[in-house]
C-alpha cells in the first residue's frame, strides 16, 4: 500500500506543502537532454498521486519549456498544488539565449504574465527571485512582488541563493516565505548563518541539489563522464580527481543505508528532513523508480544519536572542489 507523504509548513507563512517536493528543471534543462513531454507529464502526475503537492520550475529552464510542461501536467489538479517558479533573467527575444540577470521592478511585472500563461494559471503560489541582481536594490524587488501579491497574481515571495543581509532587507519590505539554496550533506555552508537567520525570521528553507546533483545517490564515481551539454561537466567538485576524494561521503551514506536497509538517496534526503521541520527538499528526477525512492525518504527516521554520529562523521570529511565553476559562486552572498 502506498503511503501518502506528510505535509510541512514553510516557516510562519502558513504555506503547506508535501515534505518532499519535485524539482522539474532536469526534465528539460541542465543535463544535456530534453525528456519526452508525455513521459514527464505522466511522471509529474505520478508524483501527484503519491501525495506530492510542491512543484518547482523557472522561466530560465529551457527557457520557457519547463514552465509549459509543469502547466500542462498540473492543470487538472491546479488548485490542490503549490507551484513555485522564478524570475530574474533576461533573454534574447530572437534566440531565447540568456543575456544575464535582471530584477528591475518593471521587468518582474512583465515576465510574470508569461509565467502565468505557460503555467495555465491565474496565480503563482511561490515566486522566487532566481538570483540576487547586484544592480537592483532588493527592496525594489520585494516591493514589485508585494504589488503582484496585492493584485492576486502571486501568493508568496521567495529568494534563491541570497545572503543574510539580502534576506533581512527583503523580508522587511515583503515577508519572505522561503529561501531556495543548495544544501545537502556535502554542502553544509547554510548551517553557519543562513539557517539561524531563517529560523529567527520564520522563513522556510527549500534545498535544491539535495542529492548533490546525483552524487549522493552513489551512482557517480571517478569513472563517470558527463556529456559536454550536461552542466555537471563544469562542476569542479565533480571532476574525476575531486570525485575520488569526495567518495568518502558516499561511503558514509552507504554505511547508514546498509544499517537502516534503505538507499543512499533516502539517507541523504531523510538527513535533510531531520534538520528542521520547515525544510522541504526538492530532488529532481526523470525516472519513476527514482521518484518513488526519493519519496520513500520521508519514512526514514533517525535517532538523535544517529544524527549526531552522521553529523560528526561528515564534518570530518573535507569536501574537494568548488560547487560551481568560475563566477557563478560569486553571485551568492551579496
Amino acid at each position: 500500500m502506498e503511503t501518502k507523504i506528510q505535509k510541512r509548513k514553510l516557516g510562519n507563512s502558513g504555506l503547506e506543502v508535501s515534505a518532499i517536493g519535485l524539482g522539474c528543471m532536469g526534465m528539460s534543462f541542465g543535463y544535456g537532454t530534453i525528456s519526452d513531454e508525455k513521459e514527464m507529464i505522466s511522471l509529474i502526475r505520478s508524483a501527484v498521486e503519491s501525495g506530492v503537492t510542491f512543484f518547482d520550475t523557472a522561466e530560465v529552464y529551457g527557457p520557457y519549456i519547463n514552465e509549459e510542461l509543469v502547466g500542462k501536467a498540473l492543470s487538472p489538479v491546479r488548485h490542490q498544488m503549490v507551484i513555485a517558479t522564478k524570475f530574474g533573467f533576461q533573454f534574447d527575444p530572437n534566440t531565447n539565449a540568456t543575456l544575464g540577470l535582471t530584477s528591475r521592478p518593471e521587468h518582474i511585472k512583465t515576465v510574470v504574465e508569461g509565467s502565468l500563461k505557460r503555467l495555465k494559471t491565474d496565480y503563482i503560489d511561490l515566486y522566487y527571485q532566481h538570483r540576487v541582481d547586484p544592480n537592483v536594490p532588493i527592496e525594489d524587488v520585494a516591493g514589485a512582488v508585494k504589488d503582484l501579491i496585492q493584485e492576486g497574481k502571486v501568493k508568496h515571495f521567495g529568494l534563491s541563493e541570497a545572503g543574510v543581509q539580502v534576506i533581512r532587507r527583503a523580508h522587511a519590505v515583503q515577508p519572505v516565505t522561503a529561501l531556495q539554496s543548495e544544501y545537502s550533506l556535502w554542502w553544509r555552508e547554510p548551517e553557519d548563518e543562513i539557517i539561524p537567520t531563517l529560523e529567527g525570521l520564520g522563513i522556510g528553507f527549500v534545498p535544491f541539489s539535495p542529492l548533490g546533483k546525483g552524487f549522493l545517490t552513489g551512482k557517480i564515481d571517478q569513472n563517470t563522464t558527463f556529456d559536454s551539454k550536461d552542466f555537471r561537466s563544469t562542476v569542479p567538485r565533480l571532476s574525476p580527481e575531486n570525485l575520488k576524494a569526495n567518495m568518502a561521503f558516499v561511503d558514509l551514506l552507504a554505511a547508514f543505508a546498509q544499517r537502516k536497509n534503505v538507499t543512499l538517496a533516502q539517507i541523504a534526503l531523510a538527513w535533510l528532513l531531520a534538520q528542521k521541520p520547515w525544510i522541504v527538499p526538492i530532488p529532481g528526477t526523470t525516472k519513476l523508480h527514482r521518484l518513488n525512492e526519493n519519496l520513500g525518504a520521508a519514512e526514514v527516521e533517525f535517532t538523535s544519536d544517529e544524527l549526531q554520529e552522521m553529523n560528526a562523521a561528515s564534518s570530518r570529511i573535507a569536501v574537494q572542489g568548488d560547487r560551481y565553476s568560475g563566477g557563478s559562486a560569486k553571485l551568492i552572498n551579496r
